[in-house]
């Protein structure tokens, strides 16, 4: 449950922030890391998605309950927090350690 709480997280957050970084001047200069950023965010999105609906399939209904309420939570306080220029580096390494969570959870059940 710990891993899988903290994966649903930090893939919200590397989402939101994607998501959030619409403006020119705080997405990576260098094309290839702009399409990165761009692809571990949505990728990031569309996995947080799975893995949510996963759970409430696999696990009792309060554990992806609480994995969507820590998620809303983290992401307010990233919104609080402000557009910050670090951000693009800061959204692709917890996509990456969040795919990483995920893909853990998924072979830890299987």
């Amino acid at each position: 449950m710990q891993v899988y709480f903290l994966a649903l997280v930090l893939l919200s957050v590397a989402a939101f922030i994607e998501n959030r970084c619409s403006t020119p001047g705080l997405r990576p200069d260098w094309p290839p890391a702009e399409r990165a950023f761009r692809v571990l965010g949505r990728s990031a999105f569309a996995v947080w998605l799975g893995l949510l609906a996963w759970g409430f399939v696999k696990f009792p209904w309060w554990q992806p309950a609480a994995g969507m309420v820590g998620s809303l939570a983290a992401n307010a306080l990233v919104l609080q927090a402000g557009v910050r220029p670090g951000w693009p580096g800061i959204s692709m390494g917890l996509a990456l350690c969040g795919l990483m969570a995920a893909s853990w959870v998924m072979v830890r059940i299987f």
